[in-house]
């Protein structure tokens, strides 16, 4: 399998895409005004405990006060464990006992501000390097679940002689398993000298102060989304090239020699489609090769993505026509969840099969597409209704809300009251009007559609409720009114 980073660049924005065997499979989006928060280190103030919801909120210097659960809250684990495994099976302090209200706090950002939810935090300290994780309050060395069972025990010895007694928790990431002694050594050094500053800063500081940002989405190339299978990585600002094969070539020298300059004269991201790909994305229904399709809706909540055989009429037996809709759209789902970076509770309704041999194919195709997820997912099998839930770790927002607003019109609904139920709306609310003042004349000010009505079809009760009032009712047209907007005037 081939392959391809896509970096298009400008001083506003910077695009990624990761393209392969010519099909777009993931964006990533980062804006200039609006970098995500992930990784960010804070000295934050506690604004408020919650007992009830053994939780509190954090001043970081955001607009909304961010999340800190009790779960998140770091304790020392008695035999060195790391917390995840030791948190199972513990009983948690109250938060009321372990944060006060006004208490200074270091704290990270787990998860961006989503949506009306402020950003969640962790009093767990973790710093990514190119190889390690470096874990300042713990002893644990790990290793990454990904590399082979048989190979980790080797390489915790190894990490042990080079971490000595300076004290500190790693973890040896994927990237880092043919790693050099030398390396790793480098890496140990750099991220030990990045926490003696944020500590420096913390005491320096008053709350709420940032003390660390994660790397730029342009940094994070290198170091989170280049993969054995990656080929080339190219780039079309000279500029930004430069930048990025210096920082290369001091943490990532590997990645590094993948980078190259785009020349061409055609914009980067044509040479894929990968606009159509982003306008595709952006849009409800998805077409599928065999003339099926999918439709996805996002809610505040979770995500519904229903499959429909369309006009495929491929195969003589009707089983084996779902059958081959569902096969193809198990491998469409998992790359629009990745293209479009939908997080949280996922619903997805595959046309109905009655044999059984079908519906495990069709899960295991489906299981087996989300493992190529960089993202932790999760999905289950099918419910009495025939449904799979499943769920994708959501840290970002998605492509969708990074990029579009609600419309105005109908304020996200998706749907617009009609000229006529306008108009009857207006009616009453004249009605309503005379029965509390006694104006000379009553003026409507609406859009085009709803005025047109009144001067056509509805014109008789129009007259009507005049004759009833006694008074005269005016129209007038406003083109910059949206169809439920209107104005009544007393004159």
């Amino acid at each position: 399998m081939q392959q391809d980073i896509l970096v298009n660049w400008s001083p506003q924005e910077t695009r990624v895409a990761i393209v392969e065997n010519g099909a777009v499979q993931e964006l990533h989006v980062e804006r200039t005004l609006e970098r995500g928060l992930v990784g960010n280190i804070y000295l934050g103030k506690v604004a408020r405990v919650l007992p009830g919801m053994q939780s509190a909120f954090i001043d970081i210097g955001l607009e909304r006060a961010a999340f800190l659960h009790v779960a998140d809250v770091w304790q020392r684990q008695p035999d060195g464990e790391p917390p995840s495994m030791a948190r199972s099976g513990q009983v948690q302090v109250p938060i009321e006992k372990q944060v006060f209200e006004g208490q200074a706090l270091m704290v990270q950002v787990i998860k961006d501000p989503i949506g009306t939810k402020g950003a969640r935090l962790s009093t767990q300290i973790s710093i990514a390097g190119r190889l390690l994780v470096f874990l300042p309050q713990d002893d644990h060395l790990g290793v990454s679940q990904k590399i082979p069972s048989e190979q980790r025990d080797a390489l915790r010895r190894r990490l042990t002689k080079l971490v000595g007694d300076a004290g500190g928790g790693f973890i040896l990431r994927t990237n880092g398993e043919d790693a050099s002694d030398e390396e790793l050594a480098e890496d140990i050094a750099y991220l030990r000298k990045t926490w003696a500053r944020i500590r420096e800063a913390a005491t320096r500081l008053p709350p709420p102060a940032l003390l660390h940002q994660d790397l730029s989405l342009l940094q994070r190339v290198l170091r989170d989304l280049v993969t054995e299978e990656t080929q080339t990585i190219r780039i079309d600002s000279q500029e930004q090239y430069a930048v990025l094969a210096e920082f290369g070539r001091e943490f990532m020298p590997k990645a590094a020699a993948r980078l190259q300059h785009y020349k061409g004269e055609r914009p980067i991201f044509d040479l894929y489609n990968v606009d159509e790909e982003i306008e595709r994305a952006l849009g409800r229904r998805v077409d599928l090769k065999s003339g099926g399709y999918l439709i996805v809706d996002q809610t505040e909540a979770l995500t519904t993505i229903d499959v429909n055989t369309g006009g495929y009429v491929g195969s003589r037996n009707f089983d084996d026509t779902i059958f081959k809709t569902n096969l193809e759209a198990a491998q469409a789902i998992a790359r629009q969840l990745r293209l479009r970076n939908l997080g949280g509770i996922i619903i997805v309704d595959f046309i109905d099969m009655q044999r059984e041999d079908h519906r495990e194919a069709v899960l295991a195709e489906f299981r087996k597409q989300l493992a190529r997820d960089r993202v932790k997912t999760m999905a289950g099998g099918f419910s009495q209704l025939g449904l799979v839930e499943m769920t994708r770790k959501r840290t970002r927002e998605s492509l969708a809300h990074l990029l579009c607003e609600p419309c105005p019109s109908c304020q996200g609904k998706g749907t617009v009251r009609t000229p006529r139920t306008v108009a009857y709306d207006i009616l009453r609310e004249i009605l309503r009007e005379a029965r509390q003042f006694n104006p000379r004349e009553y003026r409507v000010i609406a859009a085009p559609k709803v005025i047109e009505l009144f001067l056509d079809e509805e014109s008789a009760h129009l007259a009507g409720l005049s004759d009833f009032i006694g008074k005269p009712i005016s129209l007038q047209s406003e083109n910059g009114m949206s169809q439920e907007q209107y104005d009544i005037v007393l004159l």
